[in-house]
């Protein structure tokens, strides 16, 4: 029919009605009689469906007629993310505007997200903004799928260059969720006890006020014994602080007395030569004591450390790039004070119950503070063996120490390291029986031979 436009002469935009008077049409009168039974409002509906109007834009383009039923809107099921209305099936899922455009946004630009609650937030169409990460959780739970938006953005990169004529890479977006870490309320507690405990038991460098010697700065010697009366008194003192320290490590007075004093005999020189060593100062190379003595390392050496004195500075060094602060100090020293593995425990069990939740805290609080960096717990962690290395060369340096001294140890010293005193003896003993079995030793030189 519309091959006939042109023909009768039919503008843009005008309508053609068949069935008002007109020379070149038929008449309704003339109908009537081939239809007597339609009434007046029958045609006039058939004259309705009967007008036609004609665009300027397409041929094709057709006005349904008014009464023709309009189609059924499309429904969706809520949004699977925050349950709000959905606008549509989006990369796999029902979701709304909103949750599709944060979905996308994430996975494009390669958003990491943490979560400052428990990694379970309630997200619903209130609280949706409220956190991203357990929002885009949701979304990946939901099924939405990363590849859907890559695939739609690389399509549309291909339509864009097809029409420019331009040739660009394509990539896939790689979406990079970093795990977060939450303490609970029984770690948070943990953790708040041990941090206070060390900050009272040890003071920060920053609030030390600082002060130095000249006594025997500039050359190493065997013993200043001047410099060893001040190092040998600041000792006793640090050691009545790790004492005070540990009995308010929770748990630690709920074991025997018996098992108390092994683990802090065990554990004091690797808790003294932490907290010496968090007091490095790399650019001096010196080390500050808790009463703000600050001493070189020549000082050092001359003042009682004798040949352990490399190997504690070079440990202080190792512990600038983890950038401990005072609450992982104090969680290390924590975990070196209860270790289940200590010589004549009466009852190790109940030790290592009370590292776990220690060594719990220290992961957590770590990765907490540093998200991208998962890896700094077990290096932290690792320390623990650097300490008990030192502190096995320590005693080396007691039996040495206490023949170089004019009087006696002092008490207090002498009771705290007398259990690494004994150790040693127990080396030497062990590798005495290993030369009269000849059985070579773990170490690369040959044993002396055992005297009788």
């Amino acid at each position: 029919m519309f091959d006939y436009m042109d023909f009768l002469a039919v503008g843009p935009g005008e309508t053609l009605d068949f069935y008002t008077a007109s020379p070149c049409t038929l008449q309704e009168p003339s109908l009537t009689a081939c239809f007597t039974g339609l009434t007046e409002t029958d045609w006039q509906i058939h004259r309705i469906a009967q007008s036609v109007e004609t665009q300027s834009s397409s041929s094709e383009d057709l006005f349904a007629s008014p009464l023709s039923p309009p189609p059924p809107p499309r429904t969706y099921k809520p949004c699977f993310v925050c349950q709000d209305k959905s606008s549509g099936y989006h990369y796999g899922v029902s979701a709304c505007e909103g949750c599709k455009g944060f979905f996308r946004r994430s996975v494009q630009k390669n958003m990491v997200y943490t979560c400052h609650r428990d990694n379970n937030c309630i997200i619903n169409k209130i609280t949706r903004n409220r956190c991203q990460y357990c929002r885009l959780q949701r979304c990946f739970a939901a099924g939405m799928s990363k590849e859907c938006v890559a695939h739609k953005g690389n399509h549309t990169r291909a339509v864009r260059n097809d029409r420019s004529k331009r040739k660009e890479k394509k990539e896939t977006p790689k979406m990079t969720i970093i795990e977060t870490y939450e303490l609970t309320a029984e770690l948070g507690c943990v953790v708040e006890k041990i941090c206070r405990a060390h900050r009272e038991t040890f003071p920060s460098l920053c609030q030390l006020g600082k002060y130095t010697t000249n006594s025997s700065s500039d050359t190493r010697i065997q013993l200043d014994l001047g410099l060893w009366d001040k190092f040998s008194e600041l000792a006793t003192k640090c050691i009545i602080k790790v004492v005070e320290f540990a009995k308010r490590v929770p748990g630690f007075t709920g074991l025997t007395i018996t098992d108390q004093i092994t683990l802090l005999k065990a554990a004091c020189l690797d808790i003294l030569i932490l907290r010496i060593c968090t007091r490095y100062t790399p650019d001096q190379d010196t080390m500050t004591f808790s009463d703000g003595l600050t001493l070189t390392r020549t000082q050092i050496h001359n003042a009682g450390f004798g040949p352990l004195t490399d190997q504690v500075f070079t440990f202080a060094g190792q512990l600038l790039p983890l950038e401990m602060d005072d609450t992982e100090s104090g969680l290390l020293s924590a975990i070196c004070l209860v270790s289940g593995d200590r010589q004549d425990l009466e009852e190790p069990s109940k030790v290592e119950v009370l590292q776990e939740p220690l060594l719990e805290a220290l992961k957590i609080y770590s990765r907490k503070r540093r998200p991208s960096m998962p890896l700094m717990f077990p290096k932290v962690l690792m320390k623990i063996t650097d300490l008990r290395s030192i502190s096995a060369k320590g005693a080396e340096r007691v039996v040495t120490l206490k023949m170089e001294i004019p009087g006696s140890m002092p008490p207090l010293i002498q009771e705290m390291l007398e259990e690494m005193e004994n150790l040693e003896k127990q080396k030497q003993s062990e590798e005495e029986q290993r030369a009269d079995k000849n059985i070579t030793p773990t170490h690369t030189h040959s044993p002396c031979p055992h005297s009788t």
